[in-house]
């Protein structure tokens, strides 16, 4: 009996050690994740390359766990993001820095996807041990305190996931309500602007300006939909003061 309740010990610690691993690296990489969105979400290369660097060490922090834990998909999408987030301090400008932010970032999401599954998946007090502990001997049943207890153990586990799935889904609508928010402010800006052409030639025909030509638009091929919503903003106004410069420019030389 004493040998069966050593074996009993140490196969729960065995057990436990192993969940508090995925636990580790479930934390370090849900951090990872966050700092790498602030990443994404920056409006100055600073800011970028701070959050990045925030990022980058979180999954650094999440390797030593991960060698103990039997998942090799989320190790390869670690170190993914390692490499990628390592390239952002030498980026030279905010465009290259955040290629390489939005690629970690789409890497990093499936990390806490796949970390998930994985401590799912592997056994838990809730599922392997119970096995475990019945192999051991056929005639001695768990007592009802331990039986309460892995019980409690499988319900904090799919509370937890279910945590996980919400943060997720939270952080997936977040992402859609701000797209929708830059959407409709570009269209209000371009529908400003092409309300400002309109004017201005009306105007300038009207004065009868000396070689006058339409007034139009040089509009940026950029996709502004990846920008943040402060450099949405400040493009817009420049883009209008320009053209506001422009045409009182050529009212100037109207008589000329």
């Amino acid at each position: 009996m004493k040998n069966y309740y050593l074996l009993l010990f140490l196969m729960t610690s065995l057990v436990i050690n192993g969940q508090s691993n995925y636990d580790d690296a479930n934390s370090y990489l849900v951090n990872a994740y966050s700092h790498v969105k602030d990443s994404y979400e920056s409006n100055n290369i600073n800011h970028l390359k701070y959050y990045a660097n925030r990022s980058l060490e979180s999954f650094k922090l999440a390797k030593e766990p991960l060698t103990k834990c039997n998942c090799e998909v989320v190790k390869e999408l670690t170190d993914k993001c390692i490499d990628l987030l390592s390239k952002v301090d030498d980026a030279e400008t905010f465009e290259n820095g955040r290629f390489y932010v939005k690629r970690a970032r789409d890497y990093s999401k499936n990390t806490v996807i796949e970390i998930d599954k994985c401590s799912v998946s592997n056994p838990s007090p809730s599922n392997g041990t119970t096995e475990s502990f019945e192999n051991l001997d056929q005639n001695s049943d768990l007592s009802d305190l331990q039986k309460e207890q892995l019980k409690l153990k499988q319900q904090q586990e799919a509370l937890k996931l279910k945590e996980q799935q919400i943060k997720m889904q939270l952080a997936e609508q977040k992402a859609k309500e701000l797209m929708i928010k830059k959407k409709k402010l570009i269209l209000s800006y371009e529908n400003a602007i092409s309300s400002n052409i309109n004017t201005y030639n009306e105007t300038l025909n009207a004065c009868e300006c000396i070689n006058y030509k339409p007034f139009r638009d040089n509009k940026s091929l950029e996709d502004m939909t990846e920008k943040s919503i402060e450099d949405v903003k400040t493009h817009y106004i420049e883009r209008i003061k320009s053209m506001a410069s422009e045409y009182s420019s050529l009212l100037n030389n109207c008589d000329k």
